[in-house]
């Protein structure tokens, strides 16, 4: 089958087309926003790419269009494709009628770290010997691309509750139909599609309605809002992780972030010794070991799988360093994110140099995401930004005002209005030793280079 993608370079449709490459179909497709890493995964692969979304592409007459939820109705191709009466469908459709089909899925869903937890979980599972297929929306850095086919029965996949496209508004993960799935926690996101919380814990229950009673729900103990959804109705097997204390059954961890056991109730199944940091790591660790446990590996298996884990890209990604200021990198766009990965990098801080003077954090972030946008959350960042030592904050077209947000943070808080600008006050700040965490969603207009170019600079 020719299928042509269009959103190619999205991290689930390029996911896509990478495993319908492998699986032996001939993909094309267009985007707009074409930058690594997935440009460059792409052209590895062959895939040619169009830029933008042209309707002379109907010319390319493949079998059929995967249509990504980046496509709206105004977009000459999609208009083209309507009119000409040719075959289209959604990536998770597609996905789902011609690679999950006889897979036993297991399905990561959850507001953060679903990304991690699939990388994680796929590792297990990889090293457990069952060479599981995989869709990650990222780059972990324990495989060679973000997505595969894999031989094995297993098939990992990163289930997002974004719209599915223009023409299926149901959460993408309401087509895996998984046989095991990971409710990893629920907050409020996504405003530009859901009114409210309560909004996405009906499409969370959509979910739970698919899995069969042969199938299990891995469900974080420490969230209100799962609970909320499983009261619903829950019609399969429940595997509760993260409780605070003893719980039967259930897993937890005792110990610190980076070095801990798994138990169940009181018993000892595990140990994981890592390279990560922060409670949220340790919380998808147990997600990921209960799922693995799902498919037949062993929980103290899963815990040693885990000592050789490295993680994803844009996860506390240490860019470089210039003249003693080291420059990290982070996905963290929503402010329960953002948080936690400042308070992880300020623990791993800690645990390099026990004792030592504290070392300052700046954080450089992007209020990229649709629901940033919007001014939904921006409530929030002071509470977000608290650990950071200064703050420094892109100020776009949002119709809300980054210097009243940041208002609580008083002397600590920064607000430019283009990346250069941002760049320049950040370097003025800047001394040696610091660690400067610069968090967005996006490219943040290539951030990173230019900080350490400008701090090389700086330092002649």
């Amino acid at each position: 089958m020719h299928v042509h993608v269009l959103g190619v370079c999205g991290t689930f449709m390029g996911g896509l087309s990478a495993i319908a490459v492998e699986a032996g179909h001939r993909v094309t497709g267009c985007d707009e926003n074409v930058y690594p890493p997935m440009s460059a995964q792409l052209a590895k692969l062959g895939i040619a790419i169009t830029e933008g979304f042209g309707a002379e592409q109907l010319q390319v007459r493949p079998d059929m269009f995967v249509v990504g939820n980046v496509v709206t109705r105004g977009n000459p191709l999609m208009e083209a494709i309507l009119d000409d009466g040719a075959r289209y469908t959604s990536g998770p459709q597609w996905l789902a009628d011609h690679i999950l089909e006889s897979r036993h899925v297991l399905a990561v869903a959850g507001t953060h770290g679903k990304t991690t937890t699939t990388a994680m979980l796929a590792w297990i599972l990889e090293s457990a010997g069952l060479a599981p297929g995989f869709l990650i929306g990222g780059m972990p850095l324990d495989f060679e691309s973000s997505a595969r086919l894999g031989r094995g029965r297993p098939f990992v996949i990163e289930a997002d509750e974004y719209d599915t496209a223009l023409f299926d508004k149901r959460s993408k993960f309401i087509h895996y139909r998984p046989r095991t799935v990971v409710l990893n926690n629920l907050e409020f996101d996504h405003a530009d599609i859901f009114p409210d919380l309560a909004a996405i814990e009906t499409q969370f229950h959509h979910l739970v309605r698919t899995i069969p009673r042969s199938g299990r729900i891995i469900v974080n103990a420490r969230e209100d809002a799962l609970q909320r959804v499983l009261k619903r109705g829950c019609w399969s097997d429940v595997q509760r992780f993260g409780a605070r204390r003893e719980e039967p059954g259930g897993l937890r961890a005792r110990g610190e972030p980076q070095d801990f056991d798994v138990l169940r109730g009181s018993l000892k199944i595990g140990r994981v010794e890592w390279g990560l940091t922060g409670e949220h790591n340790q919380l998808n660790a147990l997600a990921a070991i209960a799922a693995a446990e799902h498919v037949g590996v062993p929980a103290n298996d899963a815990a040693r799988a885990l000592g050789s884990f490295h993680g994803v890209k844009r996860r506390l990604e240490l860019r470089g360093e210039a003249h003693g200021v080291m420059v990290y990198d982070d996905f963290a766009h929503h402010p329960s994110a953002i948080r936690a990965t400042i308070g992880g990098l300020r623990r791993r801080i800690e645990r390099a140099a026990p004792g030592a003077p504290r070392e300052r954090i700046l954080a450089v972030f992007e209020p990229r995401s649709n629901t940033m946008k919007l001014g939904e959350m921006k409530a929030l960042l002071p509470w977000a930004l608290e650990e950071a030592d200064l703050a420094f904050c892109l100020q776009g077209p949002y119709g809300w005002s980054a210097i009243e947000a940041l208002s609580p943070l008083g002397e600590r808080a920064r607000v430019a209005d283009t990346v250069e600008l941002l760049v320049e006050r950040v370097v003025h700040f800047c001394r040696e030793g610091d660690h400067v965490l610069c968090m967005s969603n996006g490219a943040f207009g290539g951030i990173h280079d230019k900080l350490l170019q400008a701090l090389e600079l700086r330092g002649q």
